[in-house]
């Protein structure tokens, strides 16, 4: 394919196939993605209808090494050209100089020079320029032109009419007899130099697949037999236990069994600080592993591994195709036709009405219309942007699943947050200790811990794991209990150093005879502020007051900020109660909270904004939030590195860091910012350049194009697109470094 009306032909050659839903072409990685039932129709049936367009078909594990070959075949046809082509032009053009050109026809007669023209320019047009030949007349015979089609109607117009002038000059009328084989050498040479950079480019944009690739290790120790060997990767299987010396890459997605270490995971969440690893904890293929040695067990091999997802996600993303993009090849489709139909046109009018030699000027504006309306650039406008983009986005731990994604976040004017786990660290933390009468923090707040901490410590619930990690982390040592009661739902009791304790709800500590009355103040005072207020009792008397909650994570309220700054208006939806909810929402600055919210509800307050004329992106955990990320204009899931239960989302934040949001929308915006100029660029040239390759100034300014300008401003349209695509590879984003 070579032009964004090749795109709409094969999709529309594949979509006639029986039983094909959905087709999806895309023109800078040449994949097509396809929705059909399998009773109906198979990958040979698919095969048959693109090669009957015209079209050849390769195998996607074949296209990495079919791709170098391409650009060594098309490196080699642009020499061959160029070495042809400049003695070609020197010939043609030094008789302009008037000294040289008595030198040159003192030498060889001027029809020996238009001889060593043809022979110059016959295997440029023939050899190095056949793909625009066979390609071009295989476009016409299946009624469906693009750009070989144009490349070769103007190449081969120059090249047939110079013919004919040389071998039967009588044909044609007083000064029509004027040779144009350097025009058709070098309308060639210029579109392959074209082809070339930009294949060279269209190979830069998909280095972020190839870079991730990269980071599979082609090695693993294996213990086998109890013996430690190199195996090739592709040979580890799940269950297999490995070994990972410093410095080396993790082979395969695993849980440790012995070791402790310190893992490089950037790879995979974005994130520059390594992770401390330990028994118990996971790793992932592709990491770096630091100064520890590691034994783990493989759990994940082969395109099982979270590395194999994350590229199939990023090659799934650039072979989708946004909306802005499909009507770009619904335009291309008729385009080229109407190009033929303008070059048929102008020809006409010229032989009518223009000047002497009539023929000359009909025949150089026919020609110059159809080099310079190839829409190449067209095509090429949104899929190198979305390639660029993605792979810009999977650098910084950010997944896009579908190219409409991208689109669609662009145009998000609200981001709507799960709280619990998202905004929030999601585990309770102990905040206060406070004076059960006079409500101010205990002074000394060691004594309870440790008496608390030694009850707690028997308990697996979240509010006893919050006490007990207060205490350690005020490195409180606490006694043994026993006689340890749970009250499920309530609290617990047990004796420490001879004393009752009961920890847990007022309601428990007033039914083990505790004076609660006396606490009230303490309690509505933590309750207000959006935490959980737990009594603690001693034989009978209430000791202290603790605040429990869920802390927001450190780095939300700059995010909150960052996406405020980006014009956004920021909410939060959560299950837990209205001053639980008004409480952290007040604290990060969030305009709109909705608070005892359901997973349906969740969903409900989307489609309200959305009634409202609003674009939703919601951000949630990608598991319980799944209706609400389904139902948003845009779903943003947050993921770590080594759990991956993102399905309903449509981008992935692997690190789990929030303020991945701001940087996913600072993308989408500067990646469609990108596609907008691509096509400003892409229509603006041709809806500019067609009226003067047709002579349309002429008559006004003396404007005439030639053909060789034509192709050359071809060529540059698509290498100007695809290289102003790979602008994005260097996009900031907020919070990088």
């Amino acid at each position: 394919m070579s032009c964004a009306g090749c795109v709409a032909r094969v999709e529309s050659v594949i979509g006639d196939v029986p039983g094909v839903e959905e087709a999806t072409v895309n023109l800078a990685t040449g994949r097509a993605a396809i929705k059909y039932l399998e009773d109906l129709s198979n990958d040979a049936d698919f095969r048959k209808a693109i090669t009957a367009a015209g079209y050849g078909v390769r195998d996607l594990d074949d296209s990495s090494d079919d791709e170098k070959e391409e650009v060594g075949i098309l490196r080699q046809d642009v020499l061959i050209a160029v070495f042809l082509t400049i003695p070609l032009l020197l010939i043609a053009k030094l008789p302009l100089v008037p000294s040289v050109s008595d030198a040159m026809y003192g030498l060889l007669p001027k029809e020996i020079w238009k001889i060593l023209e043809f022979a110059l320019v016959t295997p440029v047009v023939f050899f190095a320029g056949w793909r625009f030949l066979s390609a071009g007349w295989s476009e016409l015979r299946h009624l469906n032109p693009g750009m070989n089609s144009l490349v070769m109607l103007g190449a081969g117009a120059a090249y047939l009419y110079s013919l004919l002038v040389l071998v039967v000059p009588d044909l044609f009328p007083k000064g029509t007899t004027q040779s144009y084989f350097v025009a058709a050498g070098v309308i060639v040479t210029l579109i392959l130099v074209g082809r070339y950079l930009e294949a060279l480019a269209r190979g830069r944009t998909s280095q972020a697949i190839q870079s991730l690739m990269r980071l599979e290790p082609e090695i693993a120790r294996v213990i086998r037999d109890g013996t430690e060997v190199e195996v090739p990767v592709a040979e580890v299987v799940s269950g297999d236990v490995l070994v990972v010396r410093p410095g080396e890459r993790v082979s395969a997605d695993g849980s440790i069994l012995e070791g402790s270490t310190q893992i490089d995971e950037s790879m995979i969440t974005g994130e520059s600080m390594p992770v401390e690893k330990m028994p118990g904890t996971e790793v992932v293929a592709g990491t770096i592993n630091g100064a520890g040695t590691i034994r783990f067990k493989a759990t994940g091999v082969g395109a099982d591994t979270i590395l194999r997802r994350i590229v199939q996600m990023v090659e799934q993303a650039q072979n989708d195709k946004p909306e802005i993009q499909r009507v770009a090849d619904k335009i291309a489709s008729i385009f080229v036709p109407l190009v033929i139909l303008i070059a048929i046109i102008t020809f006409v009018v010229w032989m009518v009405f223009g000047n002497e030699p009539a023929l000359s000027f009909a025949f150089v504006t026919a020609v110059s219309v159809l080099l310079i309306a190839c829409p190449c650039a067209m095509g090429l406008a949104t899929p190198t942007a979305i390639m660029v983009g993605t792979g810009h986005g999977a650098d910084n731990g950010i997944l896009i699943r579908n190219g409409g994604a991208l689109e669609k976040l662009a145009a998000v004017d609200t981001v709507l947050f799960d709280k619990t786990g998202t905004l929030t660290e999601g585990k309770p933390v102990l905040i206060d200790i406070v004076d059960p009468v006079s409500g101010k923090a205990v002074e000394d707040p060691a004594p309870i811990l440790k008496m608390a901490a030694a009850v707690e410590v028997e308990s697996e619930h979240p509010i006893s794991k919050a006490i007990v990690c207060a205490a350690k982390e005020q490195n409180v040592d606490f006694p043994t209990a026993s006689s340890f009661v749970a009250r499920p739902g309530y609290g617990v009791g047990a004796k420490v150093g001879g004393k009752q304790v009961w920890i847990g709800s007022p309601r428990l500590i007033a039914e083990e005879g505790a004076d609660v009355d006396g606490s009230k103040a303490a309690i509505d005072a933590i309750a207000s502020a959006g935490k959980t207020p737990v009594l603690m009792a001693i034989d009978g008397k209430v000791v202290a007051v603790f605040g429990i909650a869920d802390t927001a994570k450190p780095e939300s309220k700059t995010t909150i900020e960052s996406l405020k700054g980006l014009g956004m208006t920021v909410g939060m939806v959560s299950g837990d109660n209205s001053s639980t909810a008004n409480a952290i929402g007040a604290d990060l600055g969030i305009d709109r909270i909705c608070a005892e919210a359901l997973p349906a509800d969740k969903a409900g307050e989307i489609s309200r904004l959305q009634n409202e004329g609003r674009k939703v992106a919601f951000v949630g955990d990608g598991i319980n939030d799944a209706p609400a990320l389904a139902t948003a204009d845009v779903g943003i899931a947050i993921g770590t590195g080594t759990d991956i239960a993102v399905e309903a989302g449509d981008i992935v934040l692997m690190s789990g860091d929030v303020r991945g949001v701001a940087k996913a929308v600072s993308l989408a915006r500067g990646t469609l910012r990108t596609i907008r100029y691509n096509f400003l660029w892409a229509y603006g040239y041709n809806v500019a350049l067609i009226p003067v390759a047709a002579g349309v100034f002429f008559p006004l300014f003396g404007w005439l194009l030639n053909p060789m300008l034509a192709a050359a401003a071809m060529s540059i349209s698509s290498v100007f697109v695809v290289t102003n695509s790979l602008r994005l590879r260097k996009l900031a984003l907020p919070f990088s470094d």
